[in-house]
């Protein structure tokens, strides 16, 4: 039986939203992401405080419920399999940086939750923004589908430079998961892929090479700190130590 999911632009209140109330709205919040990104972090936090704000007022106004959100049971079941595919990407990720030995996790389960936890509920969050705010307002803004979706794929994608392989990453995903969601209409699935894709990417690709997965001016400003101990104190190994003179 085929599943079949409405969007809210089908509802009466959603077409009588102006294009151009949309386009205001998309244009605020994802100009207030690209601010926070290329923010200094000493001014962060205000920034920070400011888009959460501003955000949230916009979402309350325009809340359609949380079924329309993807905050539901609705084909929960049937879209499961997107979590095990990330799963096994994941778990492939995870073997080939065995191999490269560029694994690096922490060293106990309880650590792993503490250290990522906090990125568990960032990936929701970005998936929340991604398709409940992106998409539906592209959704409306755009009569074709497809424009909709690579539109909003792009802005993700946009928001993760200039790291080269998160921008990448980000809009590959970006297309999948926007196309996942208009099948199923469940968001839970979505971030739980996230979330493993983003935990696989960092524990398996060293720090230097995805510069901590930073984004913005935190990537252009990112540090080695492992290369710059070898500096300050390199290897005894490399040392040479002079004979005694007689």
């Amino acid at each position: 039986m085929e599943i079949t999911a409405t969007f809210p632009e089908q509802n009466n209140n959603a077409k009588s939203r102006s294009r151009r109330r949309d386009l205001f709205e998309l244009a605020v919040v994802y100009g207030m992401i690209l601010l926070v990104i290329w923010t200094p972090r000493s001014v962060q936090p205000v920034f920070w405080g400011v888009a959460a704000v501003s955000t949230l007022a916009i979402a309350g106004f325009s809340f359609e419920g949380l079924e329309a959100m993807g905050m539901c049971r609705v084909n929960l079941a049937q879209s499961l399999w997107g979590v095990a595919v990330a799963l096994a990407v994941g778990l492939l990720a995870v073997a080939l940086a065995v191999q490269m030995n560029t694994l690096h996790v922490p060293p106990s389960p309880v650590l792993f939750f503490k250290h990522y936890v906090g990125y568990i509920v960032w990936a929701a969050i970005q998936q929340l923004v991604l398709q409940c705010f992106f998409l539906s307002r592209t959704m409306r803004l755009f009569e074709d589908r497809t424009t909709a979706v690579a539109l909003s794929a792009s802005m993700f994608a946009i928001a993760h430079l200039p790291n080269p392989i998160l921008t990448f990453v980000c809009w590959i995903f970006g297309v999948a998961s926007c196309l996942f969601f208009l099948r199923y209409r469940n968001l839970f699935p979505i971030a739980m892929a996230h979330a493993i894709l983003g935990i696989s990417i960092a524990i398996t690709i060293p720090g230097a090479v995805d510069h901590n997965m930073r984004v913005g001016l935190g990537y252009l400003t990112y540090v080695d700190k492992s290369a710059l101990v070898h500096v300050v104190n390199p290897p005894l190994t490399n040392k040479v130590i002079p004979s005694p003179k007689p």
